[in-house]
C-alpha cells in the first residue's frame, strides 16, 4: 500500500537524518535532482531503491516479517550450507574480533544463517536480523542485502539511507553470491554499528562472497557424473543434488576410488580395506555393486576404478596443495579424512592428506596459515609456535595462540 507521505517528503526526511549521522568516513553522497524545487543529495541508487520500495513499506516499521516456511531444512538443502560451514571459523573471528554481525541470505532476500557476538546480535534479533527474516526491497525497502539482490553488485547502506528508521543506527555491506553459471544464489553481508562503519569492509564481504563461491560444485558440463562426496571431517554423499544414503564402509570404498583414479586390483582393494582380516570377496563385490548402483554404473568391474570422475573434497584438496593455493586448501581442510574409520587404506590417506597440509603451513611465511590450521590442531606445539614467530608484537591473535600452546604443552 502507498505510504502517506510522498516521495519528496521522505527524500527530504532522509537528507535531515544523514546530516545528523554523516561522520567523516561515510560514503559519500551524490546529487541526485527530482521533480521540485528541491535537490536531495542521495546517492542515485539509493533513491531508485527507496522509489520502488515506498510502495511497499512502512517506513516506520519495527522489524523484518518472517518467513513461514521451515528455515533449517531450507538451509540444510541450500547449495550455500557447504562453503559457508567451510569458512565458518574465518566468518566467526570476523565477527568477534571487528564487532560485526554477518548473515547469508537465499535468493529472495531471507536469512538463512547468522553469525555475531552476542551483544551485537541480540541488538540485531530485535530487528529479526535472524534466521526466517525477510530482508528483501518488498519487506524491508532500501538495505545493503535488498540492493545486492537487486543490482547484482555488492553495496553499502549507511546509517539513515536505510529506508526504514529503525535501521539508521546501522551500517551493512552485502556482496551477492553467484552460482558458476551465473544464477544469483543469495548474498552475504556484515552489519554494525554505524560508528563502526570502516572503509575495508566492503572489501571484506567481496572477498568471503568469492571464497564461497570458489567452493561451490561446478556446472556439470556433458559426461561427468554429477556426484559430490565430501570426507573431510565428516562423511556425505550427493549425486544430482540429492543426498544418497551409504553405509560407512562402502563410502570408505568410494574415498579411496576417488583418491586413486588409477583403481586397484580386486586383492588391493580388499586389503586397503579389510587389512588382514579373513573378509570373503563376496563381501567386497556386494559393497562395490551397490556403489555401482548409487554411482549410475560409473566403477569398473574387472578392476576397481571410476570411470568418470567424481566431485570430492578431499582431491579439491590435493588440487589446491599442487596449485600452491594454501589459503584454499586450509578452507577446505575442514577436518581428518572419515575421521572416525580405521580402514586401513583411509587411515593411510588421512595420514598423508594430513602431513601434506601440516607441511605447507610450517613452510608458509604467512602467520594467518598457522593460526588457522591451528584451530583445527589444537595440540600441534610446533604449529603454534610457527604462528608465534610470524605474529608482531601486539596482533590481536597472539593471546589466543599463547593460550592454545600453553594448552598443548600441558597435555
Amino acid at each position: 500500500m502507498p505510504q502517506s507521505r510522498t516521495l519528496t517528503q521522505q527524500r527530504a526526511a532522509l537528507e535531515q537524518e544523514w546530516a545528523r549521522w554523516a561522520i567523516p568516513h561515510a560514503p559519500t553522497p551524490e546529487p541526485v535532482p527530482h521533480t521540485g524545487s528541491e535537490r536531495t543529495m542521495l546517492r542515485s541508487e539509493v533513491a531508485r531503491s527507496w522509489q520502488r520500495s515506498l510502495t511497499t513499506v512502512d517506513p516506520e516499521r519495527r522489524a523484518a516479517p518472517a518467513d513461514d516456511a521451515e528455515i533449517a531444512i531450507r538451509w540444510a538443502d541450500s547449495p550455500l550450507r557447504a562453503p559457508v560451514t567451510a569458512l565458518a571459523d574465518e566468518l566467526h573471528s570476523i565477527t568477534d574480533d571487528s564487532g560485526f554481525t554477518a548473515c547469508v541470505t537465499d535468493e529472495r532476500g531471507t536469512i538463512l544463517w547468522v553469525s555475531g557476538g552476542r551483544v551485537l546480535r541480540r541488538r540485531a534479533e530485535q530487528l529479526n536480523f535472524a534466521p526466517g527474516g525477510r530482508w528483501d526491497e518488498p519487506h524491508m525497502g532500501t538495505n545493503a542485502m535488498s540492493l545486492a539482490l537487486c543490482t547484482g553488485q555488492p553495496a553499502t547502506v549507511f546509517s539513515a539511507e536505510h529506508l526504514i528508521a529503525a535501521l539508521h543506527s546501522w551500517v551493512c555491506y552485502s556482496a551477492p553470491i553467484h552460482a558458476p553459471d551465473g544464477r544469483r544464489l543469495g548474498v552475504i553481508d556484515l552489519s554494525t554499528s554505524w560508528e563502526r562503519s570502516h572503509p575495508l569492509a566492503l572489501s571484506t564481504v567481496r572477498a568471503l562472497a568469492t571464497a564461497i563461491r570458489s567452493q561451490l560444485p561446478p556446472d556439470l558440463p556433458a559426461g561427468q557424473s554429477g556426484i559430490r562426496l565430501e570426507c573431510l571431517g565428516g562423511a556425505r554423499l550427493s549425486r544430482a543434488g540429492c543426498p544418497v544414503r551409504l553405509r560407512p564402509r562402502q563410502l570408505e570404498i568410494l574415498t579411496l576410488l576417488a583418491l586413486e583414479p588409477d583403481g586397484f586390483t580386486p586383492q588391493r582393494l580388499q586389503t586397503a580395506i579389510y587389512g588382514d582380516r579373513p573378509v570373503g570377496a563376496g563381501t567386497l563385490k556386494a559393497d562395490v555393486s551397490h556403489l555401482r548402483h548409487a554411482t549410475g554404473g560409473e566403477i569398473a568391474s574387472r578392476r576397481y576404478l571410476l570411470t568418470r570422475p567424481i566431485s570430492c573434497d578431499a582431491v579439491d584438496l590435493l588440487g589446491a596443495l599442487a596449485a600452491g593455493d594454501l589459503a584454499a586448501a586450509l578452507r577446505m581442510y575442514r577436518g581428518p579424512l572419515l575421521p572416525g574409520s580405521d580402514t586401513p587404506g583411509i587411515v593411510r590417506w588421512r595420514e598423508n592428506l594430513a602431513v601434506r597440509v601440516r607441511t605447507a603451513v610450517l613452510e608458509s611465511p604467512r602467520a594467518g596459515h598457522a593460526v588457522q590450521f591451528g584451530i583445527r590442531c589444537p595440540e600441534d606445539v610446533q604449529v603454534h609456535e610457527h604462528a608465534l614467530a610470524l605474529l608482531r608484537p601486539g596482533d590481536p591473535r597472539r593471546p589466543e595462540v599463547t593460550a592454545r600452546l600453553h594448552a598443548a604443552l600441558a597435555d
